[in-house]
């Protein structure tokens, strides 16, 4: 028991400097790919395989400059037309056409990806889901965190388990301002232009008094747009220039106005 007790004092400790303690990137990588078979018995796929393809090209894009774990990024498009995108532990991307309806340019887009990666690259899921295992029972983790957890099949479960709850993790206020941070980093390095993230916030204001059904959920687990907005355009400034559209971007949206 007195190591049981050490245990979880240090995991409490290092929680809190940390964040990640519990959960490696194996078994973050396996909660994963069980949250990702989930989600798809619920969200329904975009099934066009153009858009699909464009919305990859420019997430591996953008998830090549990315720093942290190597994850195995994908990135799926939900066939949704409110305003939303989300990332799962790992890797998995979603983001809904909404997005690419709603839009002006590539730039946009690739600063809504990019935001959603940087919570991956840094690890905001494991910290969140790792906080919850310690509040609601850190001793059913103990098999995994003592080595007895072939595969993570446990963990992947019990990280599941939480996901279930909710799909889309509600992040700290401090964990979205550090994706904001993060991601514009990562369209600045990938060669768009980074004020586009500022920009999108725009277009969800915008989208906010014309049609809030359409954003209700994207604000209910973001910080308001106004206030990204004036911290995105302080951190784009410093980085001016970069790509802001493409052929391929204007080719997708008048794609999808054809698709029902």
């Amino acid at each position: 028991m007195r190591a049981i007790a050490i245990l979880v004092a240090l995991a409490l400790s290092t929680t809190a400097v940390h964040g990640l303690s519990l959960i490696s990137v194996k078994d973050e990588i396996a909660m994963g790919r069980e949250a990702q078979q989930q989600v798809k018995k619920t969200v329904p796929v975009l099934a066009d395989a153009d858009v699909t393809a464009y919305v990859a090209r420019v997430g591996k894009a953008l998830a090549a400059r990315a720093s942290g774990p190597r994850y195995p990024y994908s990135f799926s498009v939900a066939n949704r037309r409110d305003l939303n995108a989300f990332a799962l532990p790992g890797g998995p991307v979603w983001i809904h056409r909404g997005i690419l309806h709603a839009a002006t340019n590539e730039s946009q887009v690739a600063g809504v990806l990019a935001h959603e990666i940087a919570h991956i690259a840094q690890r905001h899921a494991a910290d969140q889901i790792t906080k919850q295992l310690v509040a609601n029972g850190f001793l059913g983790l103990l098999g995994a965190v003592l080595g007895n957890d072939p595969g993570g099949a446990r963990t992947a479960q019990t990280g599941a388990r939480i996901l279930a709850g909710g799909y889309m993790l509600k992040f700290s206020r401090d964990d979205e301002r550090e994706a904001d941070r993060v991601g514009l980093e990562i369209v600045r390095r990938a060669g768009w232009d980074p004020r586009g993230m500022a920009d999108f916030m725009d277009v969800l204001r915008r989208e906010q008094g014309r049609a809030p059904g359409s954003v209700e959920v994207f604000l209910s687990t973001h910080p308001a747009p106004a206030e990204r907005a004036v911290a995105l355009r302080q951190l784009a400034a410093q980085h001016p220039g970069g790509r802001r559209d493409s052929a391929a971007f204007l080719k997708v949206k008048a794609r999808l106005l054809r698709l029902p």
